[in-house]
């Protein structure tokens, strides 16, 4: 599939099957994140992939209460094992490098004929005690992954020229 195809074809997904993901898959949408750029180079990220229905459970009432995500046969908590470095532009890495690995995972999702969804709605530190996630570590997504029992709805985008503009800024 060509990743423009993959880019338009991802939407957040909050409507799962019950089938299970193969661990094929699985490991294909892990192997993009792992092939994301980082700064330095560091690969701070760190995934526990819930499987456990149970797990999955809790973690939907950590995530406020979001009754898809115990629905989604896979929930992957995104975290940091290095959060105190700050790029030069003054950005801590961490929240730039995870960010670029999960949306590989997104997109691979795709080609794999599966759905995802980001969580940012959700209790750090209800997370961190479900999954056994040490304080020093740091919960920056949760990323649902299954197979879409819904469908992608028409999404509403802004044209190029409201979004981008050349040499100087130039929107309002």
């Amino acid at each position: 599939m060509p990743l423009i195809e993959a880019i338009k074809k991802r939407y957040s997904v909050r409507a799962y099957e019950s089938r299970p993901v193969e661990d094929e898959k699985l490991t294909a949408v892990l192997d993009a994140a792992r092939c994301a750029p980082s700064a330095r180079n560091v690969q701070e990220w760190r995934f526990v992939v819930v499987r456990d229905a149970g797990l999955r459970k809790k973690l939907a009432q950590a995530a406020n209460g979001q009754g898809f995500v115990a629905e989604a046969p896979v929930v992957i908590a995104c975290c940091a094992i290095q959060s105190d470095y700050v790029m030069r532009c003054g950005h801590p890495a961490h929240l730039v490098d995870l960010p670029i690995a999960i949306e590989h995972m997104a997109l691979q999702a795709v080609e794999e004929g599966l759905g995802s969804c980001w969580i940012g709605s959700f209790y750090e530190d209800q997370v961190k005690a479900i999954l056994g996630i040490p304080a020093p570590v740091r919960v920056i997504q949760l990323l649902t992954l299954g197979y879409p029992r819904d469908s992608q709805r028409e999404r509403n985008r802004l044209a190029i020229d409201e979004i981008a503009c050349r040499d100087r800024w130039a929107f309002p």
